[in-house]
């Protein structure tokens, strides 16, 4: 899809190195698609596992195993999944490639790319709080059009001016972020008392404008 000015309402660009084996994921007409977990590093030197999800077609000839360079473009997909232990659909988000190439040992350096722009609409009035050291923090999960009448649910968060800002934002305003898709380790507690250890995925934004109607 394409915003008013003609700019894909969803993009990422990745690059990092494949770190997991390609498993198989699903088929559509025909054509199969693979899933793998990428590892992007942060200016920090922190370390974000991002899963990924690629056709057959794109990877043929390839050969491409853990530990090879990759640089991907692509979207950010969502999709939901029926959890049997929570009894609920679960949120699932991963990188759909369009294009992935093999990169060479020179072409990764501490500024790899990590970018996120989407185009889409607040669903869900945005939660702002503060932690207990007074940092603000704001949540907002933005619906993403896609082709076919289908939508994209990408959870997002954002910090400081931003969070004030996002905390004024009302249903159905459409906004445009940039931003980075994050890895973020959490621990759930069931009623029985068991803890499981899990991962949430998320854009961690660094702009945010809301879209004015002309």
């Amino acid at each position: 899809m394409l915003n008013d000015n003609g700019q894909s309402t969803n993009s990422i660009e990745i690059r990092g190195k494949v770190a997991s084996p390609f498993t198989f994921s699903h088929e559509v007409y025909g054509e199969g698609f693979y899933s793998f977990m990428a590892e992007t590093e942060r200016l920090s030197e922190s370390v974000d596992l991002l899963p990924v999800t690629v056709s057959e077609r794109l990877t043929s000839g390839m050969g491409l195993v853990p530990g090879d360079l990759i640089n991907i473009y692509g979207q950010v997909r969502s999709y939901n999944n029926y959890i049997q232990e929570e009894r609920r659909n679960r949120l699932l988000i991963t990188v759909f490639a369009r294009e992935i190439e093999r990169l060479e040992a020179e072409s990764i350096t501490p500024q790899n790319p990590n970018n996120v722009f989407l185009d889409g609409f607040i669903c869900k009035k945005p939660i702002f709080r503060e932690t207990p050291f007074g940092r603000e923090i704001a949540d907002i999960l933005l619906a993403v059009n896609r082709s076919y009448n289908k939508s994209d649910y990408i959870p997002c968060i954002c910090w400081g001016r931003n969070a004030k800002f996002a905390a004024t934002l009302e249903v159905s305003d459409n906004v445009r972020i940039n931003g980075r898709l994050q890895s973020r380790v959490y621990q759930k507690k069931y009623d029985n008392g068991t803890v499981v250890e899990k991962t949430a995925y998320e854009i961690s934004i660094s702009k945010i404008e809301l879209v004015k109607e002309i």
